[in-house]
C-alpha cells in the first residue's frame, strides 16, 4: 500500500479527525490553564494535521522535506509552550492524543483489509512516536534555557551595588556564593566602581547563609580585584556564628570586617575624611526633644 493511499484517507476525513482530536485535547485539559486560547489550539492542530496528510500524499521523493518540515513545526509549538508553562506530559499530549482520530479514521477505511490496515497504523504510528520523541527533546531543550536565563537575571537581580555616599558603594550579598555568581558580582563591583570613581565597597554578607573554605575564596577573589580597580573593601554583616566557624576552619580574610554594614558606612566615611553627626535644631532642644549632652 502506498502512502499516498493513507494521505487520501486521512485527508478525507480531515474535519472529523479535527473533532475528535480537538475534543481529546479538551478533555486532558489543554485550555483548562488559559495558557492558550481555544483559537490558537485550532490553528496548531489544523496546521499539523495538513502537514500530516501533505507527508504521506507527497510523492516518496519529498517525504525527508515534509518530515523536516513537520519537524519544524512542531519544534515550534514545543518551544512555545516550554515558555508558556506546559509540562512535559501536556505537550506530548498534543502529538499522541491525534493517534486516536488518525486510527479510528483508517480503521473506517481499511476495515476490510487487516494487512493494509497494519501497515497504515504502523507507518502512523512511526511517525507520530518519533514527532513525540523530538518535541520532548526541544522542549526539555527550551525549559533548560528559559531557567538558564532566569538565573542569569536572579543572579544579576540579587547583586545590586548601590551607591552610599561619593566614593562609597555597597554591595549587599543574598544567598550562597558559588563561581558563576561570583563572576557576576564581580563584574557588578568593578564596573561600578569604574563608573562611580569609588574609593571603597562594603560587601555586605549578612544574607550569605554560610560562610566556609570555598565561600572566603570568592570573597577574597573579589576584594583582590576591586584592590587593583584602586578601591578597598570592607566587609560586614559578619553574623558571631559565621565568625566562629571562620575560626574553626582556620579562614582569613585579610580584610576590614565589621559587624553591620552601618559600623562599615561609618569606618568608610572616617577614612574618607566624613564624619556623621546628630543634628540638633534649637526648636527641638527647646522642646526638651533633644537634651543637650553634659
Amino acid at each position: 500500500m502506498a502512502t499516498a493511499d493513507i494521505g487520501q484517507s486521512i485527508a478525507s476525513r480531515r474535519g472529523e479527525i479535527l473533532q475528535e482530536w480537538g475534543g481529546h485535547l479538551r478533555d486532558a485539559g489543554t485550555l483548562n490553564s488559559g495558557r492558550i486560547k481555544q483559537s490558537e489550539l485550532d490553528t496548531q492542530t489544523r496546521e499539523f494535521l495538513d502537514l500530516v496528510i501533505k507527508t504521506f500524499s507527497g510523492p516518496a521523493t519529498d517525504v525527508e522535506s515534509h518530515q523536516r518540515t513537520l519537524r519544524q513545526n512542531i519544534g515550534e509549538i514545543s518551544r512555545s509552550r516550554a515558555i508558556q508553562g506546559f509540562t512535559p506530559t501536556e505537550t506530548a499530549t498534543f502529538i499522541f492524543s491525534l493517534k486516536q482520530p488518525l486510527f479510528d479514521a483508517l480503521n473506517r477505511d481499511y476495515a476490510k483489509d487487516p494487512a493494509a490496515l497494519a501497515r497504515a497504523l504502523w507507518a502512523v504510528t512511526e511517525l507520530l512516536d518519533g514527532l513525540g520523541l523530538y518535541s520532548m527533546e526541544v522542549f526539555q531543550k527550551s525549559r533548560e534555557e528559559v531557567i538558564i536565563r532566569q538565573q542569569k537575571e536572579i543572579a544579576e537581580l540579587s547583586t545590586p551595588v548601590v551607591k552610599l555616599w561619593d566614593g562609597i558603594l555597597a554591595l549587599p550579598l543574598i544567598g550562597t556564593l558559588d563561581s558563576e555568581r561570583t563572576q557576576v558580582v564581580m563584574e557588578n563591583l568593578l564596573q561600578s566602581i569604574v563608573e562611580h570613581a569609588a574609593d571603597y565597597a562594603i560587601i555586605d554578607i549578612t544574607g550569605v547563609p554560610t560562610v566556609d573554605t570555598l565561600v572566603a575564596q570568592h570573597l577574597l577573589k573579589t576584594v583582590a580585584a576591586a584592590r587593583l580597580m584602586g578601591a578597598d573593601c570592607i566587609i560586614s554583616g559578619i553574623r558571631p556564628q559565621i565568625a566562629q566557624t571562620m575560626v574553626h576552619l582556620g579562614v582569613e580574610l585579610n580584610v576590614v570586617s565589621k559587624a553591620t554594614l552601618a559600623d562599615a558606612l561609618a569606618a568608610a566615611l572616617r577614612a574618607t575624611g566624613r564624619t556623621v553627626q546628630a543634628m540638633r535644631t534649637p526648636s527641638a532642644t527647646a522642646n526638651g526633644l533633644l537634651a543637650p549632652k553634659a
